[in-house]
């Protein structure tokens, strides 16, 4: 299970992520959008965004280009508009393992953080993951462009 997280001006956005191969996975509804100041809708959209996990998706058809979902939910035209300020995390279950997994910008795109990702032993329930979450997005900007 793979779920991403955007905070962009006060606001958290988690689309669905669908699995369209191997993988590869895409960004479909639904889609929460829940102001940070909202701790508990954050909670209860995280874990219903878990629940769903990813559904399988079918490619794009030929010719059919691919505009990120969330672009709509957050009102910008375009990916590098939304990038701008916004900052990125997703949960990784893997086998019973969970990894909430920062990203920082970088020269293009987006890259792992390892120093500001957490890893959490076998066993962990959803709901402590979450709860950390929630306390690292509440926590403020940690990386530069978080605002």
């Amino acid at each position: 299970m793979l779920c991403h997280l955007y905070l962009r001006k006060g606001v958290v956005y988690i689309p669905t992520l669908g699995k369209v191969d191997k993988g590869y996975y895409r960004g479909i509804e639904p889609v929460a959008v829940v102001p940070l100041s909202n701790a508990e809708a954050i909670r209860h959209a995280l874990l219903n965004t878990v629940a769903r996990g990813n559904p399988p998706t079918s490619r794009l058809a030929p010719g059919q280009s691919y505009s990120p979902i969330t672009l709509k939910y957050a009102g910008v035209k375009n990916w590098q508009t939304f990038e701008r300020g916004t900052a990125y995390w997703s949960i990784k279950e893997d086998s019973g393992i969970f990894r909430i997994i920062a990203h920082r910008k970088a020269e293009q795109g987006w890259e792992e953080d390892e120093a500001q990702s957490q890893l959490f032993p076998a066993g962990t329930p959803v709901d402590e993951v979450i709860d950390q979450m929630i306390s690292i997005l509440q926590a403020g900007p940690q990386r530069e462009g978080a605002e």
